[in-house]
């Protein structure tokens, strides 16, 4: 497999597109964290960016419509092998989420990697190396 582009570890739908683009003018830049914690699950959590701290413990995975995402690092030893992708459904996501008043919730979609792909994955960083 001849591969020049990184394959992305998260990507995003253009419905979850299209929703972040319409709060992004309501809200300004924002970003997405997934903590895996108890309150809500495995919910990618979008914020406006500033308001929500990263650090040692959590993954700078990349970028999805120039929003950066990021994962605790506890639950990107769970998620390594897997290309995440953010979607949204119907329903009340997290109350913190800034999606929560529009009647959807964010959501994560997954597939494994294929042995192939393994050897070509964009890098992750520590998020606090990135300041």
């Amino acid at each position: 497999m001849t591969q020049s582009t990184p394959i992305a570890r998260v990507n995003i739908t253009d419905a979850a597109r299209e929703l972040l683009g319409r709060l992004e003018v309501q809200h300004g830049p924002l970003m997405f964290h997934q903590s895996g914690g108890c309150c809500d699950g495995s919910s990618p959590m979008c914020y406006p960016r500033g308001e929500f701290r990263v650090g040692g413990s959590d993954m700078y995975l990349g970028e999805i419509a120039d929003t950066p995402f990021y994962m605790s690092v506890s639950q990107f030893e769970y998620w390594q092998h897997t290309q995440l992708t953010v979607d949204i459904v119907p329903g009340r996501g997290g109350g913190f989420s800034v999606e929560a008043p529009e009647g959807v919730r964010f959501l994560i979609r997954s597939r494994l990697y294929d042995d192939a792909e393994l050897d070509h994955l964009a890098p992750v960083h520590p998020a606090n190396s990135l300041a």
